[in-house]
């Protein structure tokens, strides 16, 4: 593929020649079109489908009845994962979701990933949670080689600093309005 060359006027003769203001409004053609294909994207049904693999029914159900807070882990993971299986959050936020202590959370992260549902990745002190793409995914096959991951992030309010805290909530109140009788 060649390269693009852009200038102040076109190049007469070269067919990857284009002037600033046609690469402009190539580039704003392109971005409308990307835009369009977002929105339709969020109208469609499938915007929130996780992809489950029947052949691994036998193993969740094992999973649910032996281990339902593996199980709720698992859920709340592949509810929260991107379109390349990942999801980063701290311990915290599971404590908060499934209402339970770290420790518990600690031992039911280690049967998901002793019986091959997770994969615990390390990105500093945080874990980004990897799915198994053979039992749930989102996206299409041909995402599932790939060792990307721009996980989504889940962060708890809680884990914030006081400061951030108190600024969120005062953010996020509703105006009170009085009516004058």
């Amino acid at each position: 593929m060649a390269n693009i060359h852009v200038s102040q006027t076109k190049e007469i003769g070269n067919p990857y020649s284009v002037s600033f203001a046609e690469r402009k409004e190539q580039l704003e053609k392109q971005d409308a079109a990307e835009a369009e294909r977002a929105k339709q994207e969020k109208k469609s049904p499938f915007s929130r489908w996780t992809q489950f693999n029947n052949k691994h029914t036998k193993e969740l159900m094992w999973l649910a009845i032996k281990h339902p807070k593996a199980h709720a882990i698992l859920y709340f993971l592949v509810d929260q994962m991107d379109e390349y299986n990942a999801v980063m959050c701290s311990y915290k936020v599971l404590q908060e979701v499934l209402e339970t202590s770290k420790a518990t959370i600690q031992r039911n992260i280690q049967i998901l990933k002793e019986n091959g549902y997770i994969a615990v990745l390390k990105s500093g002190t945080s874990n980004v949670y990897a799915i198994n793409d053979s039992v749930y995914w989102k996206s299409w096959t041909n995402n599932r080689k790939y060792s990307k991951f721009p996980a989504n992030v889940v962060l708890a309010l809680s884990e914030q600093d006081e400061n951030y805290q108190y600024n969120f909530l005062e953010i996020t109140k509703h105006k009170e309005v009085s009516k004058k009788s």
